[in-house]
């Protein structure tokens, strides 16, 4: 893509017909999103350490029976391993329906509103702050990559 087209120049990414109040605020559903995002991978963090966990208990219960230990290794077995994290659900259907449901949503409502208020553009408002906060002409301070 050229260096001069406005996905690249800065504050002029921003459509000539949307104002600041505007790019402000799709700039803030964004950044919402974002935290989504954030959340999401959280969820998938649970999801692993869930299941890494139930896997660890197969060992623990190998150790314990071989210690003698076989109530404690029955209790773990029968009220821990395999057990559903909420009611019905093991965390990989929790992660599913986060996904197809709300996660899912929400991307599409931040990219119709992106798209319907600022052409689609993304980072408007980060773009805008960048030429207001680079020092122009100093090293690592440039609008753009160089051309390649």
């Amino acid at each position: 893509m050229d260096h001069h087209t406005p996905a690249h120049r800065g504050a002029d990414r921003c459509p000539p017909d949307a104002d600041d109040a505007t790019a402000a605020g799709v700039g803030k559903l964004t950044e919402a999103l974002e935290t989504v995002e954030r959340a999401r991978g959280h969820l998938y963090s649970m999801h692993q350490l869930t299941g890494h966990a139930d896997g660890v208990l197969d060992e623990a219960v190998r150790l314990l029976r071989e210690a003698g230990h076989h109530g404690a290794a029955d209790e773990i077995t029968h009220r821990l391993i395999g057990r559903n994290v909420i009611d019905g659900r093991w965390t990989y259907q929790l992660v599913e329906e986060y996904d197809d449901g709300y996660y899912a949503d929400f991307r599409q409502v931040e990219r119709a509103v992106r798209q319907r208020l600022l052409g689609g553009v993304r980072h408007v408002h980060e773009a805008a702050m960048k030429e207001r906060r680079r020092s122009g002409g100093a090293p690592g301070h440039e609008a753009a990559p160089p051309d390649r």
